[in-house]
């Protein structure tokens, strides 16, 4: 069996051709690559590239966000996330110097809308994983384009 590993930008992929690879597994990166345009980018060249894929994403509306760990994080004002985020080490982020640092990662984190995600594969089977009967996170299993 033969991996393949590379970085660089899930958004442009044109260094691989068409179907180039048998899966492309992608596992919480797609809510990092910036807007919903280019969440977009990165599920086309996903699909562009691989025979079939695997893409994970949490679910925005589950209780706890899965980056910071604070109990409905999407509901909170940006102020109040700056305040904690430069107050306090979160989930997995040591406590910011500066309010900049603290906005710019709280704006790297673009959680997805099941509709949304559902939009960005659309001819894949969307597969949700579940804790205590609570929507944890999406998956996205299919065929690449043809």
């Amino acid at each position: 069996m033969k991996f393949f590993r590379s970085y660089g930008d899930a958004r442009n992929l044109t260094n691989f051709s068409p179907g180039q690879f048998d899966l492309v597994f992608s596992n919480s990166v797609i809510e990092h690559v910036g807007n919903f345009e280019d969440q977009r980018k990165m599920a086309e060249e996903v699909r562009r590239v691989g025979k079939f894929h695997f893409v994970q994403t949490p679910d925005r509306w589950f209780p706890v966000e899965p980056h910071f760990h604070v109990p409905f994080w999407v509901f909170l004002p940006d102020p109040l996330k700056i305040w904690l985020l430069t107050h306090f080490s979160l989930g997995w982020y040591q406590k910011f110097q500066t309010k900049a640092d603290a906005l710019k990662e709280i704006r790297s984190v673009n959680l997805i809308r099941l509709k949304n995600f559902r939009e960005l594969f659309p001819d894949s089977e969307i597969k949700r994983e579940r804790v205590i009967g609570l929507s944890k996170s999406f998956i996205a299993m299919g065929r690449g384009k043809k």
